[in-house]
């Protein structure tokens, strides 16, 4: 009697209960037959809900665990690469769901091949700026406050993202660098390795210059200027012999890249003043003109045509 209840009970959960679940579970929009039938049901829907929490949690708290230990910097940019894994496996989320719903994906992916190689061709340029960007936070090749050279531009890195990096110029304005030119073109970083790097200032002299008075006056002014480190010690070139001028340049070291323009021309300031004082004579573009002609000109004639 207590089996044939149990039975009874067991027939009525799994007939009724169960089969009214499945029954639901079931109900959605059926396209076609056979192998190359799609079903998108409430069951799928739940379960690809279900995948997006787990894979949700799975993804936080792993992004947890490798950034609690990060510096504030580091983990900003670590969640800007995380954003766009995040994306990615939440697309093989989707179709590994969709298949192990019984859905075929290679008709999905087959039919959307097309769009995804005019996608792909499309947004190429956007695919290399965010494949660099993950370079360049990853092997930390850029750092913020970093003074680069783009294009004759020089900026200073105040802002690193996952497709864009941000640089303000020395005259305040803001320029936006997309990354793959970090990976691509030839750009100069003044303070990669180390923040100090060596300037120059090009001046030329009068031919007859007392040349060993010059070198002493141009190390003067770069020992009295603020801004210049002593050690490294400036030094001074005798560069060439110019078509107008002997030509001289001091060479010193700075750690204000950014700012070297206002030291460079506090240094000529200061160079104008010690020649004026000590009659060094900085020339003017010379050139000598020669006429070559048969006959002499004809003055008077030329002065009465009109």
């Amino acid at each position: 009697m207590v089996q044939d209840q149990n039975e009874g009970l067991k027939e009525v959960i799994k007939e009724d209960i169960w089969g009214s679940i499945k029954e639901f579970l079931s109900w959605g929009f059926h396209y076609g037959e056979g192998d190359r039938s799609v079903h998108i049901t409430v069951g799928l829907l739940l379960l690809l809900i279900t995948a997006f929490i787990v894979t949700s949690f799975l993804l936080k708290t792993i992004r947890q665990i490798l950034t609690r230990k990060m510096e504030a910097d580091d983990k900003l940019k670590f969640i800007s690469v995380f954003k766009f894994i995040k994306y990615v496996v939440y697309v093989a989320v989707i179709l590994l769901t969709m298949s192990a719903a019984g859905i075929d994906i290679t008709i999905l992916i087959t039919a959307s091949a097309a769009l995804f190689v005019g996608l792909g061709l499309a947004l190429q340029e956007l695919f290399q700026d965010v494949i660099a960007g993950i370079f360049i936070i990853i092997d930390k090749s850029l750092q913020m406050g970093d003074i680069v050279d783009v294009n004759g531009k020089v900026g200073k890195v105040f802002e690193i993202k996952l497709r864009t990096t941000r640089a303000i110029t020395r005259d305040d304005k803001v320029i936006i660098i997309p990354n793959h030119k970090f990976i691509s073109d030839i750009i100069y970083n003044y303070t990669q390795n180390h923040k100090m790097t060596r300037e120059r200032v090009a001046v030329g002299v009068a031919y007859g210059s007392d040349v060993q008075l010059v070198t002493k006056l141009l190390e003067e002014v770069a020992h009295e200027q603020k801004g210049v480190f002593k050690n490294p010690k400036p030094f001074v070139l005798f560069e060439d012999f110019g078509d107008s001028a002997l030509l001289f340049s001091i060479n010193f070291f700075t750690n204000d890249s950014f700012g070297d323009p206002k030291v460079k021309s506090s240094i000529r300031y200061a160079i104008d003043a010690k020649f004026r004082q000590h009659n060094v004579t900085i020339p003017f573009p010379q050139r000598d003109v020669h006429f070559y002609q048969h006959e002499p000109i004809d003055i008077a004639s030329a002065a009465k045509k009109p």
